[in-house]
């Protein structure tokens, strides 16, 4: 009889251990469910909420050769006269972002709410590419053209809708939306009065993802840009005009090799006949220093290269805390805004590729 009650009363102990643990348990899980819940709530949240600027944060839907894509539009809150019109800036994201980060990230649209212009975030699905990554790469299968054809339909939708002014249009973009943003340029070089280029690859120093790569990292880089611009232009752009381009890189780019930034702005200048000038070095109060060339033919810039010291594979001055973002940088979003309004002003030229 003692053996069997002790046994019972082990049972016991036993099992209402397992209930106290069992209870522990279900309560932690119930805590970890509703902290997740709440981290997923807050992700949705900035998600959808639109990112800051006083303006009109639209969705729209394109469809192209390279199948549909979304976009968002800032629109300004302005007053304006009727048959005005606004410019507009095409932005596109890197590789692991969307629209709204590379709004968030830019900040691009405070910039345009305070000078009055309208901004084009188109998005890569990921159902195109795992990654979100624009195929700006992929020219030998066709992939990137009929992609890039796809974004010219997004911005010919929005023009269609919107008050845009169509001699006023440039695009940007950054990492894989900077090597997207020079392929748009060589394709359509009379639709963009201003390009420009932040942590890219060199236009035509890749024909397919494996090329790619090699260029990113700065082996395939070509070593004459005479060569790189038979690649990027093709006999079809020769007669045509390119638009001015202003090149961006970090030296600390642990992604996309810093050489490309050198590269692309000889690949532009031989394209368009321009000569260097004094590198120079500037520095706005404790933000990195930057070594920055003027390209230029008959007196006009053609392009302007910027090499920020310190600054890695991410947006120079953007928001600070996000991905792919430094706010220790020159501010690019006013560098490429500047850049584009002189264009828009007819301070740059548009040169005949030679």
């Amino acid at each position: 009889m003692a053996r069997r009650s002790s046994s019972s009363a082990l049972t016991r102990a036993y099992q209402r251990n397992l209930k106290a643990l069992t209870k522990a348990a279900m309560g932690t899980s119930k805590r970890l469910a509703k902290q997740v819940g709440k981290e997923v709530a807050r992700a949705t949240e900035r998600q959808l909420k639109p990112p800051p600027g006083a303006g009109d944060w639209l969705t729209g839907m394109a469809m192209g050769p390279g199948g549909t894509r979304g976009y968002h539009l800032f629109k300004p809150h302005m007053a304006m006269a009727p048959g005005e019109k606004m410019p507009l800036m095409v932005m596109l994201h890197g590789c692991g972002q969307t629209g709204r980060d590379f709004a968030a990230s830019t900040r691009m649209n405070r910039l345009a709410a305070r000078e009055g212009f309208m901004v084009l975030y188109p998005e890569q699905d990921r159902l195109h590419h795992p990654q979100g990554c624009w195929n700006w790469y992929d020219t030998r299968s066709g992939q990137a053209d009929r992609e890039a054809a796809t974004l010219m339909a997004a911005l010919d939708q929005v023009s269609l809708l919107y008050p845009v002014d169509r001699e006023r249009v440039a695009v940007a973009g950054l990492s894989a939306g900077a090597g997207m943003a020079a392929l748009l340029a060589t394709r359509y070089p009379t639709r963009f009065a201003a390009v420009a280029m932040h942590s890219g690859v060199a236009p035509g120093a890749a024909r397919s993802s494996a090329t790619a790569i090699g260029a990113m990292s700065g082996r395939r880089v070509p070593l004459v840009p005479a060569v790189a611009v038979g690649k990027a232009f093709g006999a079809a752009a020769v007669g045509t005009t390119l638009p001015p381009m202003l090149v961006l890189h970090g030296d600390h780019d642990a992604v996309v090799a810093a050489s490309n930034a050198a590269n692309a702005a000889a690949v532009w200048a031989t394209a368009t006949g321009a000569r260097p000038g004094v590198e120079r070095l500037l520095q706005r109060g404790k933000r990195y220093p930057a070594r920055v060339t003027d390209f230029k033919r008959s007196g006009r810039i053609c392009v302007t290269l910027y090499q920020v010291e310190s600054l890695g594979h991410a947006w120079s001055g953007g928001a600070s805390r996000l991905a792919f973002s430094d706010a220790g940088g020159p501010d690019a979003s006013k560098l490429v805004w500047a850049f584009a309004a002189r264009a828009f002003r007819g301070g740059a030229p548009r040169t005949p590729v030679l």
